[in-house]
């Protein structure tokens, strides 16, 4: 099913390179994590959601809110996981543009390596952007298509499209979990700016359309009117600064509390790192919290642009010295807890969990 859609403003440039480089090993052990916390699947579940895939491409340092989000993150994931698919079971072909048209010759070699039959994911593939970009005419031309998945067969899609009409790009993601059928309501919802330009051509309603596809003039009906009226969509503003206006004042007091608040007790092991200072802590506090917290903590993406800054400056210009230090704080307590030494491993976990138990509290 596709679990949700972003709105986000076009915006040109792209990451330098100290900057790429920084997000594909950031990105490398975000997904070493999860997986080993939870498994290559729940990394599928955790692109298909769309707060929790933008607050992912802010905690990378990519502009906030922007459309470039969208590939750079992909980017920078499938490069990080690149030589490790084996070992975490998780595999990601396609991209931007001319990669995109590559996904199927990806996924085969994948499948080759590991003796199964590549059909029902290349087929996945082309059918779940079949749908967004002709089935659904929603104004917006896919340009984006990364395609994640399992050994066991699992998938993931996260796609983009583009209106230069409007200036704006839409994403849409997928998961494999629970589809029943791409042509017959595969999406969670159909969201669209202007309804009488859309033609949803999957709509349980339109059978007879799909067998005369040149007859199709009905506006969708009014169960789907309600439907679109009820779908979570997150839509970034158009502007560019990041101020007070963007985050809710109970997760910018959440990062407050990790900046300046004496620690619990459960992270002595954690503080007692060399060189971990008050704004470390707060760029570990959101990784942690992308890695082990609940899903509540990430309704409110644009927080995660704190964490180590923004492309263009804004927040602030990114921090490399903080950058770094997460990114080795991760690799670190992953590549000990291989080896039998999971104290650091254990504190982020507790971090993560304590950062949503204490969003959960400011809620109240």
């Amino acid at each position: 099913m596709r679990t949700g859609i972003a709105n986000l403003p076009l915006h040109g440039g792209k990451a330098p390179r100290w900057l790429f480089e920084r997000m594909t090993r950031l990105a490398r052990e975000i997904a070493c994590h999860v997986v080993a916390e939870h498994g290559p699947e729940e990394m599928l579940l955790r692109l298909s959601d769309p707060y929790w895939f933008q607050a992912f491409g802010c905690v990378l340092g990519f502009d906030w809110h922007s459309s470039g989000v969208t590939t750079t993150a992909c980017g920078a994931l499938k490069e990080g996981i690149r030589g490790l698919e084996p070992e975490l079971g998780l595999f990601a072909a396609g991209g931007k543009g001319a990669a995109s048209r590559r996904t199927p010759a990806q996924i085969t070699a994948a499948c080759e390596s590991l003796g199964h039959d590549p059909e029902p994911l290349v087929q996945a593939s082309r059918l779940s952007a079949k749908v967004d970009n002709t089935a659904l005419q929603d104004g917006y031309q896919l340009y984006h298509h990364s395609f994640f998945f399992t050994r066991d067969g699992q998938w993931s899609v996260v796609q983009q499209g583009m209106n230069d009409t409007s200036g704006m790009a839409r994403r849409y993601h997928w998961v494999s979990a629970s589809l029943e059928s791409f042509v017959v309501e595969p999406h969670a919802a159909i969201c669209c700016d202007k309804r009488q330009a859309t033609l949803n051509l999957v709509d349980r309603e339109s059978d007879a359309a799909r067998s005369a596809i040149t007859e199709i003039t009905r506006e969708p009906d009014r169960e789907v009117e309600r439907t679109i009226a009820a779908l979570p969509t997150l839509n970034m503003p158009r502007h560019h600064l990041l101020d007070a206006a963007n985050i809710r004042p109970g997760q910018l007091q959440k990062v407050l509390k990790h900046t300046y608040a004496h620690p619990p007790e459960d992270f002595q092991a954690l503080l007692a790192t060399p060189g971990l200072g008050p704004k470390s802590l707060r760029a570990l506090a959101l990784v942690a919290e992308l890695i082990y917290g609940r899903r509540a903590a990430s309704r409110d993406p644009a927080a995660y642009a704190f964490a180590h800054g923004g492309k263009d400056g804004t927040p602030y210009p990114v921090h490399r010295e903080r950058y770094d230090r997460t990114i080795d704080t991760f690799r670190t307590a992953l590549a000990q807890a291989r080896l039998g030494r999971s104290e650091k491993r254990d504190a982020l976990r507790r971090l993560g969990q304590w950062a949503s138990g204490l969003d959960a509290l400011l809620q109240r």
